[in-house]
């Protein structure tokens, strides 16, 4: 692992930079969890939003400049702002010094987030981008199972989210803001998913539509993926499902994992089945908190100074897959 010379830290002071819904009900309650970490700071466009927020958490310093906002005490930035904003805002914190973990997608375009993993780069800054599903125990034991070559060669994996998301005023349903719908929204986490599985993808191919709301953006694709090492990876996402099937399957000639009640659950308890050649069918369930490990994981790393298991060129990767699939399908 590789470890960037800094002064270590006792605590990590956090500045939180967008108020949406997720920074208030998932990303703030989650982070009071930890021991090591505080929020000292908000920043949001609207001041009255981040007064709001920085009242009901309890931070002593709110924003409307963003500029203000990094040269507040604060020692590590979480960016939870409309995608068009993650390129100018995670750039500024890197030229600030300040540690980043970034929502998903990392940016609008692949060319964005290469400067924006060579920025920080250049600045001795750790960058790491959101994406808990892989910090789950029963996808760590899935990968387990796969990395010791137990379900024999891979044959291919499925995943799958999908749920209902009308279209209304969130940036998600304007393309300028989000860069796209489904695919952009939850089908970077399902690329990421399939590639901490399975290895990296060399081609993708697929579609995307508009099948039931007809707004600015899709709201349905799927793709089934090439990995690099053999086998295939297949991923299908929506926001138009009032009763989606969300679950991850696993096929290896010796062997076959499925787990559900994982993807779309918050801190529900996922059901992980595990069946191997000669051996009785095995089923465990467990409850996690997915946010909590990843921000458990990415505090150790900022208080060590080491490169976070999630890094930004994780989310330069997805970008990427992304823009080849969204480029094939406007042919």
């Amino acid at each position: 692992m590789k470890t960037i010379k800094s002064p270590r830290l006792k605590k990590i002071k956090w500045g939180v930079a967008g108020c949406g819904r997720y920074s208030e009900l998932s990303f703030i309650p989650t982070l009071h969890l930890l021991r090591r970490s505080t929020l000292n700071s908000v920043f949001s466009n609207n001041r009255e939003r981040a007064k709001v927020i920085s009242e009901k958490f309890g931070a002593p310093n709110y924003f409307n400049n963003y500029e203000e906002f990094l040269q507040s005490d604060i020692d590590a930035v979480y960016i939870g702002s409309a995608n068009n904003h993650h390129y100018e805002e995670v750039i500024k914190a890197a030229e600030a010094g300040k540690n980043i973990l970034c929502e998903k997608p990392l940016a609008l375009t692949s060319a964005q987030a290469e400067k924006m993993v060579n920025v920080c780069k250049r600045h001795n800054v750790l960058l790491s981008v959101n994406y808990p599903l892989r910090f789950h125990p029963s996808i760590l034991k899935a990968k387990e199972l796969l990395d010791n070559q137990l379900l024999g060669k891979l044959i291919s994996i499925n995943v799958s989210y999908n749920f209902d998301l009308p279209p209304d005023t969130n940036f998600r349903f304007k393309k300028e803001e989000s860069g796209g719908g489904a695919l952009r929204d939850v089908g970077t986490h399902m690329i990421d998913l399939l590639r901490f599985f399975g290895g990296e993808i060399t081609e993708v191919n697929g579609v995307m539509d508009n099948i039931i709301y007809g707004s600015e953006v899709e709201d349905f694709a799927a793709a089934i993926c090439n990995y690099k090492e053999g086998g295939y990876g297949y991923f299908n996402v929506s926001f138009n499902s009032k009763k989606g099937i969300n679950r991850i399957e696993i096929l290896g000639h010796k062997g076959a994992i499925s787990i559900d009640q994982l993807i779309a659950a918050k801190n529900a308890t996922s059901k992980l089945n595990i069946l191997l050649e000669g051996e009785a069918r095995k089923s465990f369930r467990k409850r996690a908190n997915k946010l909590f490990n990843l921000l458990k994981s990415v505090q150790k790393s900022f208080l060590n100074n080491e490169e976070p298991l999630v890094t930004g060129y994780d989310g330069l990767v997805n970008i990427k897959i992304m823009e080849e699939l969204e480029k094939k399908c406007r042919r």
